[in-house]
């Protein structure tokens, strides 16, 4: 399994803070969700047509890459769902430039979700979506959140979608947290979906979530692991620190370098 985190834990800094933050920690991927004050990755100074090809340059020689570009967009609860399409057509050509394997789509902006989830419109949308990457090397990724992170409602969802860049952004901390989903059971209903890992630990319940540092919560995150080690699993584990909402939460020098040690600590244990 490879290792990454997502800049959006880190919203205050620079590009050069980001990059030789991955290096020194020897992390195998940058996700990117933002850099500093933009939040729209295909507008972000360091992939400005000017500043692009020495980017990806510094990356290949650090041995670096893009793990995935994050989007925003929402395909079933939006209030202009015209813009989220656009958004992650937008994303889907972005990845394809930079050579990012991966664009994540959301059924909709909160975690935990809301009643009026259209699931089967964004299953529409969805597919259409992959069809539009279709050639280009960009596998569309949608998350488990909102009723998505359902594992069955998910399971029904992409088996809806005739797509073979389909595939699933599991974080494992929503289906747990919000639907007391144990690893096990999630992985048996979207396992084979399954391309990219979303990390994250907290206490509390469904009603409301305090987020820690890894290990400090109780998210079943190495038995998790256990599970994507026994069934083959060699994609990314990236921590989604999610401090740009939360800015109370500790500072990303902390959290990312304890993340480093401790998801090491437990692959080793597998």
């Amino acid at each position: 399994m490879k290792t990454a985190f997502s800049t959006i834990g880190c919203p205050g800094w620079t590009w050069n803070e980001i990059f030789a933050t991955a290096k020194d920690m020897g992390l195998d991927g940058i996700e990117i969700r933002g850099i500093g004050p933009e939040i729209y990755a295909p507008k972000a100074e360091p992939f400005s047509e000017k500043n692009r090809a020495a980017t990806l340059e510094r990356l290949q020689k650090a041995n670096v890459a893009i793990s995935m570009v994050t989007s925003g967009a929402c395909l079933g609860r939006s209030k202009d769902m015209e813009a989220s399409m656009a958004e992650a057509k937008n994303y889907v050509d972005f990845a394809g430039e930079i050579g990012a394997p991966y664009v994540r789509v959301m059924i909709s902006d909160t975690p935990e979700g809301y009643p009026d989830e259209d699931v089967e419109g964004a299953a529409e949308r969805y597919q259409a979506l992959c069809a539009y990457a279709k050639g280009t090397g960009v596998d569309v990724l949608i998350e488990t959140n909102g009723k998505l992170a359902d594992s069955r409602v998910m399971r029904r969802f992409l088996d809806s979608v005739d797509a073979a860049n389909k595939g699933v952004l599991w974080d494992i901390h929503h289906p747990y947290r919000f639907y007391g989903e144990k690893p096990g059971y999630t992985y048996e209903n979207i396992g084979e979906y399954v391309r990219y890992i979303h990390v994250k630990d907290s206490v509390g319940t469904s009603k409301k979530v305090e987020y820690r540092m890894m290990g400090y919560g109780d998210v079943p995150i190495f038995d998790t692991l256990k599970i994507l080690s026994e069934n083959g699993y060699a994609g990314y584990v990236s921590l989604e620190w999610v401090k740009r909402w939360n800015p109370d939460l500790q500072e990303p020098g902390v959290v990312f370098y304890h993340y480093a040690n401790y998801i090491r600590f437990l692959m080793n244990q597998l």
